[in-house]
């Protein structure tokens, strides 16, 4: 019984595997992930507000060029911080850090396994930063917001585990230094 379990199992992982899911022109894919690592901000006194959360899309929009093909798409994500302090005279005070990554990427999709989409490319937007302070003490309060160019170079990989739904690991910097998530083919 044990073999035969076993059996089925390798045969279903061998269709998984055999169903050759690389990115081709015309194909979508949207990308939802959470990061893990982030270079926004650092250091003992900085505090996780919103985890580093990212939604992209791309779109296949070349024929194939050498072993691949060549996407365009966009990226947004979402990340939050505090700093916070502690004072008998003035009380809990602090800053709140709210950073925005924007912008268009682009791709390419490596066609060499297949049952992985393997790619490669580049991201410039802008990356949107506001903070407030915030406290018992009125007279800290202020606003402020920052608005500089962000570019981050990027490597992923996709497994389709059905035709149009996979687990993806990205690394690179857009938000966070790895990003891992689900996508699914548009």
């Amino acid at each position: 019984m044990k073999r035969l379990a076993l059996i089925l199992v390798l045969a279903l992982a061998g269709q998984i595997l055999a169903q050759g899911q690389q990115f081709k022109k015309a194909d979508g894919a949207l990308n939802v992930g959470i990061g893990l690592g982030t270079g926004l901000y650092s250091g003992p006194l900085y505090k996780m507000t919103i985890p580093p959360i990212s939604i992209s899309y791309e779109h296949g929009v070349s024929e194939k060029l050498g072993i691949g093909y060549i996407s365009a798409g966009g990226f947004l994500a979402i990340s939050g911080a505090k700093q916070e302090w502690s004072d008998p005279s003035y009380g809990d005070y602090g800053y709140k850090f709210t950073y925005i990554v924007v912008g268009p990427r682009a791709a390419y999709h490596f066609d060499v396994v297949d049952a992985l989409d393997l790619y490669a490319g580049v991201f410039v937007g802008v990356n949107i930063v506001s903070s407030k302070t915030f406290g018992d003490d009125a007279i800290l309060t202020a606003k402020a917001q920052n608005t500089s160019v962000a570019h981050a170079e990027f490597a992923g990989i996709r497994w389709y585990f059905t035709p149009v739904i996979a687990v993806f690991a990205e690394v690179g910097y857009g938000v966070s230094y790895l990003t891992l998530g689900v996508a699914f083919k548009l």
